[in-house]
Formats: structure tokens, C-alpha cells, sequence
């Protein structure tokens, strides 16, 4: 019982401040919010598979100028944004966002979008999926 209010103890400082509770060698770890969300960019409830979950993360380079094909995922995906401004764009309702360096984004799910490079450097992405084990997480429209 201990233990778990000493663990609710310490997540609640991490969500209110920066976190220095985790040090081990007497230098500070700063823990700095990004976002806390729980629906997507267009305002849909975050889905996550009910079971065989899979968690990937990749890096994406978009170079300047470029528009990926209209594509969407069948569930959560999660992306940080490294370094360059990224539109995008939902076909079907031709609403737009822009993304840019430091946003933290959670994409539409099951809805058709694109995303366009609008900047003159290169979009560096960290992207984290959650799936079902051995499906891909990108449906590409034909």
C-alpha cells in the first residue's frame, strides 16, 4: 500500500511540475509536459487495439516540398515534431492543420488525410503507433 502511494505521489508531481523526485545522482531531472489529450486533432476518442497491441516507433524525414499520398490509420498514432512545419490536411473535409517543430500530434484515425512538407528544410517526425500485432498501421487509398 506504501508503495503505491508513493508511485501516485510522484505522477501526480509529474503532471503538475517539473519532476525532480526521479533523481538517482543528485542532479535533477526536469520533466516538461508536452500535451495530455484524449481525442485526436479532429476530435475523435483516442481507439486502441483490445488486444495483441503493438507499439512501434519510427522516425520520419519528409523533404521540402513533398505531399504524402492520401492515406489514414486504422488507430492511434502519435507524432512529435523534430524539426520543420508539416500541413495537414482531411480530403474529405479539406480542413487544415499545421504542425511545426516541437508540436506533439494525434493523428485522425480511420479518416483520409495527407501531409505536405510547407517549409524550405526537411519535417524530422518521431512517430509512435499502436496497433494489432502484424497489421500495418498506414491504409494507403487507391
Amino acid at each position: 500500500m506504501r508503495t503505491m502511494i508513493v508511485i501516485a505521489a510522484l505522477a501526480a508531481g509529474a503532471l503538475i511540475a517539473p519532476a525532480y523526485a526521479l533523481d538517482s545522482g543528485g542532479q535533477p531531472v526536469v520533466v516538461t509536459p508536452i500535451r495530455s489529450t484524449t481525442v485526436t486533432s479532429t476530435g475523435q476518442p483516442i481507439r486502441l487495439p483490445d488486444n495483441n497491441v503493438e507499439v512501434t516507433a519510427s522516425i520520419f524525414e519528409i523533404a521540402p516540398g513533398v505531399t504524402l499520398p492520401v492515406h489514414k490509420h486504422p488507430y492511434a498514432r502519435y507524432g512529435y515534431v523534430l524539426a520543420g512545419s508539416l500541413k495537414v490536411t482531411n480530403v474529405d473535409t479539406g480542413q487544415s492543420d499545421v504542425f511545426n517543430t516541437g508540436d506533439f500530434i494525434v493523428e485522425m484515425t480511420d479518416q483520409w488525410h495527407q501531409g505536405s512538407n510547407i517549409g524550405s528544410t526537411p519535417v524530422k517526425l518521431l512517430v509512435i503507433d499502436q496497433i494489432v500485432a502484424g497489421t500495418k498501421a498506414t491504409v494507403l487509398k487507391e
